[in-house]
């Protein structure tokens, strides 16, 4: 068993594309359940953010594996799989576990460093993990990639100038402003995480007064008011206020999570009639998108989609940003190693405890025999006949077992395992000999992989 990623992002597939494969959280249990149907997968975490759909599968084949995972991909897309195989990425074993450090520590965001990505990967165990689709594999090495993605960010403070796609998107709109934000009313379209993170942006950047509409004005209201006391004034209302707030704004900001448009040209182009001299800039961060593309035409409106993002934002940094992209990648490079040393490590314990009972059982039979042979036997000499022989194998095993346990941190670790099951003859099918890993061990480690198995490549 082995953990393989198949997903598709920024990097790969085009924003129209990200949207047709985008996954709800509504949609996301249904997924998780018609992966874990299939034959090939046994563990699965689906992570679907505005700008990458990702799953994280443990399987027991690669390419069967593959074919499961893209089956479901495609359906929920309604796409054939020759429509989009050629954007998706795949990571396997060992280049499966470097690739979700390195997205944890915002290494392969769209805004290199950000951190709501951690949050993200939150939400996407939890639902998985109520789904009941997270079993070991998953549950520590999603554990240990939080865990990566947080000291990444303490260490490097790689995330120190709190870049995200939602920052960018209103340095956009304060250049089609002509102007900064201070004092600018804002709305926003959608009451979320992504809402929220919204808010705080606009607040931080002096925004006089922020509208929050939803279609449920309890989540409305309470963000608004969280709003209101970080002193920054704020209303709630409901979508259907859009045309009305829109009148008197500067920028709005969509973001629901929604399947669908939620804000239509009409919308925009009554609120435009009202105020014919005055720009507006819509900001859509949806995924699918919020905002219908026509609404780009109505005079006086500047929109700044993910697309428009795409095109703008490049990996990595420049200058001092360089240094500090490439010490967080030093960063995710080690852990990953020590990672994966750990779990061959723990791959060959299983084995060295065979071998380990193997070698009890053994002088526990010569025991027996010496005692048919020799009943007579004084029992103090034959207690420490005993003990000497058990000190005599323990101190002959000694070596060998702490060797094999350091030999298997290596890239190779997996073949000493192996090699102490065929010349001790420990049979796997035995309950005794522990020695073949579990369904549940994580083995996500093992280096004995197809020519795919250890870079990014299309499938």
């Amino acid at each position: 068993m082995n953990v393989l990623v198949v997903g598709m992002s920024h990097r790969s597939a085009p924003v129209e594309l990200l949207e047709k494969a985008a996954v709800g959280a509504e949609d996301v249990p249904k997924l998780l359940d018609e992966m874990m149907r299939a034959p090939h997968v046994s563990e699965v975490v689906l992570l679907s953010t505005c700008n990458r759909i990702e799953v994280y599968a443990v399987v027991d084949a690669f390419h069967g594996g593959l074919g499961d995972v893209s089956a479901v991909l495609g359906r929920h897309a309604g796409l054939e799989l020759g429509e989009f195989t050629d954007h998706l990425y795949v990571h396997y074993a060992a280049s499966a576990v470097q690739h979700l450090f390195s997205v944890s520590a915002g290494l392969d965001s769209m805004v290199v460093g950000e951190s709501q990505i951690l949050g993200q990967l939150r939400t996407a165990y939890a639902a998985a993990d109520e789904a009941g689709s997270v079993g070991r594999v998953l549950h520590e090495l999603a554990q240990q990639a939080l865990r990566v993605g947080k000291r990444v960010h303490a260490s490097t403070g790689i995330d120190a100038a709190g870049a995200s796609v939602v920052s960018e998107a209103l340095a956009d709109a304060a250049r089609g402003l002509g102007r900064d934000l201070a004092g600018t009313r804002a709305v926003v379209v959608g009451a979320g995480a992504m809402g929220a993170l919204a808010a705080a942006h606009l607040r931080r950047a002096g925004a006089a007064e922020i509208v929050v509409l939803n279609r449920s004005i309890e989540r409305a209201e309470r963000l608004a008011d969280n709003v209101r006391r970080q002193g920054t004034p704020a209303r709630a209302g409901l979508l259907a206020e859009l045309t009305g707030e829109l009148v008197d704004a500067d920028l709005m900001m969509a973001c629901t999570g929604a399947v669908g448009t939620v804000v239509d040209r009409a919308v925009v182009a009554a609120a435009q009639e009202g105020r014919p001299e005055r720009p507006l800039v819509v900001c859509d961060l949806g995924l699918p998108r919020d905002v219908d593309a026509s609404v780009a035409t109505v005079p006086g409106v500047t929109v700044v989609d993910l697309i428009a993002l795409q095109r703008r934002l490049v990996r990595g940094t420049g200058g001092d940003g360089a240094d500090t992209v490439a010490a967080a990648q030093r960063m995710v490079d080690d852990e990953a190693q020590a990672y994966l040393a750990a779990q061959r490590s723990a791959e060959v314990t299983p084995t060295v405890t065979a071998l380990r009972q193997r070698a009890s059982e053994v002088v526990d039979a010569e025991l027996l025999r010496l005692s048919s042979r020799l009943p007579d036997l004084d029992q103090t000499v034959r207690d420490e006949f005993g003990r000497t022989v058990r000190r005599v194998v323990d101190k002959l095993l000694h070596t060998p077992t702490v060797q094999v346990k350091k030999l298997a941190e290596g890239p190779d670790g997996s073949s000493y395992a192996q090699a102490l099951r065929q010349l001790f003859e420990l049979d796997p099918q035995s309950p005794a000999a522990v020695a073949t890993p579990r369904s549940g061990d994580v083995i996500v480690a093992l280096e004995a992989q197809t020519p795919l198995a250890d870079e990014e490549t299309t499938q």
